[in-house]
């Protein structure tokens, strides 16, 4: 079959793949759409001294999702800064300011005083492996840059900078670079679907973004607290292994479980009887395999509510109930 519109009179294109030049055209065209409808709504963020310089390394992206001038970013973006500017595609250059950020969860929220497009919010819980990804930031300090790729993968879990686990992460091969973080991922209808936040070192079309539903939740709590309530027992503990003998005699499902290392004195722990050397296995109804269990049931809900934490103790599984506070006012 001759073609003889972009690809010259004398090109020809095998019998059957004429289909797959229109549905390249189809999707090029949902690319392109979505990157122009999407774009004005993402900003370049600069972290900056207090005598107005900006900090070498501390920029990154975000996007409005309210027109008032409400952003989200990644809280590593914003960590520590003593000011913050913010740069539309228009060429505005204002200031902006932390209203909270959450580093359990990368995420954070600042406010310029600038009306912006806001970008819809969509929802992770729906979404596909294979279904396209668009990732719009600014990468390396290249203004407004678009990648597409596909969710590779669901369900990843991230290590914050603070340690605690971040779950429902997805994955992408929308190429991210330093400057990305904070930008957002979204469909092709436009919507964000995740915040772009890590790559791998040395990998390919590994990328990272925070599932926009859980981004949702905490900005609706930094918007209402300027922080993220979450429940804390007054301990420091550890992950250790079960051996098969323990397991089998106080029939655990887990093969781990936390050994707590150090009782806050005064804290929920301490109040409750809780010793330096107990083995924590389950938290109110629930086995806990690990740290991370533990810190995915110390929720808001559990603030100042009896909680019955089951332990061992020199050989003997006992019950006590907890009630934990507040982990911001630890």
């Amino acid at each position: 079959m001759a073609v003889a519109d972009n690809l010259g009179s004398d090109a020809t294109i095998p019998d059957g793949s004429a289909n797959d030049v229109f549905a390249l055209d189809a999707y090029s065209r949902a690319i392109a759409q979505v990157a122009e409808a999407a774009s004005p709504g993402v900003v370049a963020i600069r972290s900056v001294s207090a005598r107005g310089h900006e900090r070498r390394g501390g920029s990154g992206s975000g996007f409005a999702f309210t027109p008032d001038g409400l952003i989200l970013t990644n809280s590593h973006v914003v960590h520590g800064a003593r000011g913050l500017r913010v740069e539309t595609t228009e060429g505005a250059d204002v200031q902006a300011d932390l209203v909270g950020e959450d580093p359990h969860t990368d995420t954070a929220v600042i406010r310029a005083g600038i009306r912006l497009q806001a970008l819809a919010l969509g929802s992770s819980r729906a979404l596909r492996v294979g279904q396209v990804a668009i990732a719009i930031g600014n990468p390396l300090g290249f203004d407004c840059t678009v990648t597409a790729g596909v969710v590779s993968a669901l369900g990843r879990s991230l290590r914050a900078g603070s340690g605690r686990l971040i779950d429902n992460v997805i994955q992408t091969d929308a190429a991210l670079n330093p400057g990305n973080s904070g930008g957002p991922l979204v469909d092709t209808g436009g919507r964000v679907i995740g915040v772009n936040t890590a790559i791998i070192a040395g990998a390919q079309g590994i990328c990272f973004a925070i599932a926009v539903d859980t981004v949702r939740e905490v900005a609706l709590q930094l918007l209402r607290h300027g922080r993220v309530r979450r429940a804390n027992l007054g301990i420091a503990a550890q992950t250790m292994p079960l051996s098969a003998r323990v397991r089998n005699h106080f029939e655990l499902s887990e093969p781990a479980a936390v050994r707590v290392t150090e009782v806050e004195s005064g804290g929920p722990a301490a109040q409750a009887g809780i010793e330096r050397g107990d083995i924590v296995v389950g938290f109110s109804g629930q086995a806990v395999g690990g740290v991370d269990d533990l810190h995915r049931l110390l929720v808001e809900a559990q603030i100042g509510r009896d909680a019955p934490v089951e332990v061992i103790r020199r050989s003997r599984r006992i019950t006590v109930n907890i009630r934990p506070r507040d982990l911001s006012m630890a």
